[in-house]
Order: structure tokens, then C-alpha cells, then sequence
């Protein structure tokens, strides 16, 4: 199968060429491939002709996007809208990733596919936009929503949230972690894994793909450190008192409802994605 991959720089899009290795992937990072250009996504996706394209491509700074707001749609919304188009054109099935900020996170229970979206930041508004770009004009489409993504990432790219906890706490640096956010941390390579086996089915649709579980950030800083063998200061605090920019949701679970329907194997709980990732990255010095 030949697949293009745009964003592939990024920690999803390292994990998708890994498990996808034994397939004819073009791999395409914002240098070769910018998706807020219409004539070269065109271009690109009718030169090379792909059956099946994954879009990872996103404006991720969630805080700067609060005044970057025409850079975040132009990237999240109008950029997916350009390749849903250009995959429409040549027939191609589009993969297109997205997030729980999609949600206002004022229920108490996982959200599943068919819970009303309402996103309290301009990122999840222009992540939203995004979705709709693709339903309506990609035929053949997989929208994925996930939460807490971690994984590896070219060296050019920032810090995921575990990277983060692990330099900070061996420089030093007293940690201050929101309490009042609880999420699914998801593995990058997990989530790549499950998406190769869905997309191969051709059960096109709306998907939540997450790791099994739930966690406040601070929970989740607390079980990096754990894991690692660090003790450095971490104290939990409050979203006004962290007093980021963008509102995020206080509850922002996944149900994968619509994927397990689909007869898929069943993502893992969060710790072991984690205790695997670190143990992969020779971080892991816990065996608690």
C-alpha cells in the first residue's frame, strides 16, 4: 500500500513510520509539505497517489494559539481542508487526528463519539473545524481523536509532557503540575499501532483512540517520576493558580466506543503504555 504521511516529523508520525515500515510510505515533515499551501498539497498528493493518507500535521501550542488564532485555523481548519480535498481528488482514504479539547469537560463520564463537542479554547475550536473539514469533503475518511499523546519526536521538535518532567527534575526544578485536569495519557506508539489494523478495515468513521484509564496531570507527572527513580519537589496546584492562557477542560476521558465496536484488540492501561515507553527510552529505574 502507498501511504503519504504529513507531519512526519512529530512524535505520532515517527511512531506511524515505524509501524508502517513494511509499506511504501512517503514521508513528508512542514519543510517538504506545508498543508496551509493549496496548489502544493495538491501538487504533492497527485504526484505521489497514495491509497491512504495520514494527516499529522497540526498546530499544537495550545496557549499561543489563544492569540495566534488566524495562524491555529489556518493550519487546524483551512490546512486539513486543503488535504481533504486533495484526497478526495485522487481517491485516497485520509487519517486525520484530532483531540479531547473538542470537549468542555463538564460531564464526569468518558465521552464517546456521539457526545455534543464544545471546546473552550481556540485550539479546540480550530481542531474541531478541522474534523468537520474532513467529513465533508474526504469520502473515504478516519477522524481520531486521542488524548495526552506522548511518544518520540524528531530532535527539532519541543518537549513531550513525560521529556518534560524527566529534565526538570534532573536539573533541579521545583515542579508545579495542574491537579484539577484529569485525561488518558496515550502512547504515540500504541495509537499507531491501533490505527494500522482500523484503517486496513475500512470502517470509515469517527474514532476515540486512547490508552485505558484516567489520571490528573499531576498523577501523571507523579508516575514518570516514580517510574524513573526521581523524588524531586512536586506540588500540585490548581488551573487558576497555573494561570495557562488557554482554557482547557477539567475532564477530558475517551470512551473508545465506535473502535471497540469495530472488534479491535483493546489499547492497555496508561501505566504500562508509560512504564514500556520509559523502559524503551532506558529511563525506567522502578520495578514497584
Amino acid at each position: 500500500m502507498r501511504i503519504l504521511l504529513t507531519g512526519a516529523g512529530g512524535q505520532l508520525g515517527q511512531a506511524l513510520r515505524g509501524v508502517l515500515a513494511d509499506e511504501e510510505i512517503i514521508a513528508l515533515g512542514h519543510c517538504e509539505l506545508d498543508i496551509t499551501d493549496a496548489p502544493s498539497v495538491a501538487q504533492q498528493v497527485k504526484r505521489y497517489r497514495p491509497e491512504l493518507l495520514f494527516n499529522v500535521a497540526a498546530y499544537n501550542l495550545v496557549d499561543d494559539a489563544e492569540e495566534n488564532v488566524e495562524v491555529a485555523f489556518r493550519v487546524n481548519a483551512f490546512g486539513v481542508l486543503n488535504v481533504a480535498r486533495a484526497a478526495q481528488a485522487v481517491g485516497a482514504a485520509l487519517v486525520h487526528f484530532s483531540t479531547d479539547y473538542v470537549f468542555d469537560g463538564r460531564q464526569r463520564r468518558p465521552y464517546c463519539e456521539t457526545d455534543t463537542p464544545n471546546p473552550l479554547s481556540v485550539y479546540g475550536m480550530a481542531k474541531l473545524a478541522g474534523e468537520g473539514m474532513v467529513q465533508r469533503y474526504a469520502e473515504k475518511h478516519f477522524v481520531i481523536r486521542t488524548c495526552g499523546l506522548y511518544g518520540r519526536a524528531s530532535k527539532s521538535r519541543k518537549e513531550n509532557f513525560v521529556e518534560r518532567m524527566l529534565r526538570a527534575a534532573r536539573e533541579g526544578t521545583p515542579l508545579r503540575v495542574v491537579h484539577d485536569q484529569v485525561l488518558t495519557p496515550t502512547s504515540a506508539r500504541e495509537l499507531a499501532e491501533r490505527v494500522a489494523p482500523l484503517v486496513r478495515s475500512g470502517r470509515y468513521g469517527l474514532y476515540h483512540m486512547t490508552n485505558e484509564g484516567q489520571c490528573s496531570w499531576y498523577e501523571f507527572a507523579r508516575e514518570v517520576l516514580r517510574l524513573a527513580g526521581l523524588n524531586p519537589p512536586l506540588t500540585p496546584v490548581s488551573s487558576v493558580d497555573y494561570g495557562a492562557r488557554a482554557q482547557r477542560p477539567t475532564y477530558s476521558v475517551l470512551e473508545n466506543r465506535a473502535y471497540r465496536a469495530a472488534g479491535l484488540k483493546d489499547f492497555r492501561p496508561w501505566q504500562e503504555a508509560l512504564a514500556d515507553y520509559l523502559r524503551e527510552r532506558g529511563e525506567q529505574k522502578s520495578s514497584k
